[in-house]
């Protein structure tokens, strides 16, 4: 794994055209660009063509970065390569569905939505179907389109006439949460194996300090005492990036 330094060196030499710096950089982010394009598969894209996808992002985010930005450049790459990775499943990546049969499964959606908060329970096909004035079977089958790999680049005008995208429509901490997960990797890698030890069995294990103690042979003052080092290092190490 790259120091902070080494990277910082290696982008310098990639933007000043040096094509070895910049494979390097790509060999060893390669594990990062694994852990983007993991949360894609499945969706009717090829493995390879993500990884050259995000492998674009990558190289647009070594090019750009700059020393004066002060984070740490896999905190600067992940949003680029996410926002590259995105722009090929919105443009190339899903089975294309009829725009209007896609308007009519989305004002069903909406309606569903609607209707759930109102009465607290879904409607019945019937009910949708008389409420838009179709036939069942059109309801069923704008429903099943719905399930289709359709793009969450969609357009889907929400209830005060805004274009929104399917995207808005979902959960958005998803971007955050993956970034804090690679600064949350990066920051771990940095501390020693006991350190490491320490976090994993307090935190992911839900181990007391008195356990954590008796494993390491020493006091529960002393693993208080590291817990509240190792605190005040990641803190740092945030404050960092």
């Amino acid at each position: 794994m790259l120091t902070h330094e080494e990277t910082m060196r290696l982008i310098t030499l990639a933007q000043q055209g040096d094509e070895q710096a910049k494979s390097r950089l790509v060999v060893e982010n390669t594990p990062l660009l694994k852990s983007i394009i993991k949360r894609y598969m499945g969706k009717h894209v090829e493995y390879d063509d993500l990884f050259q996808i995000s492998s674009i992002g990558l190289l647009k985010a070594i090019n750009n970065f700059s020393l004066e930005y002060n984070v740490r450049f896999s905190t600067y790459a992940v949003p680029m390569i996410l926002g590259e990775v995105k722009r090929y499943m919105r443009d190339d990546g899903y089975i294309k569905v009829s725009r209007s049969l896609k308007s009519q499964a989305n004002k069903i959606a909406q309606f569903v939505d609607s209707y759930r908060k109102e009465n607290g329970e879904e409607p019945t096909v019937e009910e949708i179907a008389e409420h838009f004035g179709i036939e069942v079977a059109e309801v069923v089958f704008a429903m099943d389109s719905s399930k289709m790999p359709v793009s969450i680049y969609d357009s889907a005008n929400d209830n005060d006439g805004k274009a929104l995208q399917l995207l808005d429509r979902l959960s958005d901490n998803s971007d955050k949460q993956l970034v804090d997960k690679v600064i949350l990797k990066d920051m771990l890698a940095q501390l020693t194996d006991r350190e490491k030890k320490i976090v994993i069995l307090r935190y992911y294990r839900d181990m007391t300090q008195g356990e954590i103690a008796s494993q390491l042979g020493v006091s529960q003052v002393q693993v208080s005492r590291l817990e509240n080092k190792i605190i005040e290092k990641l803190k740092q190490l945030y404050e960092e990036k």
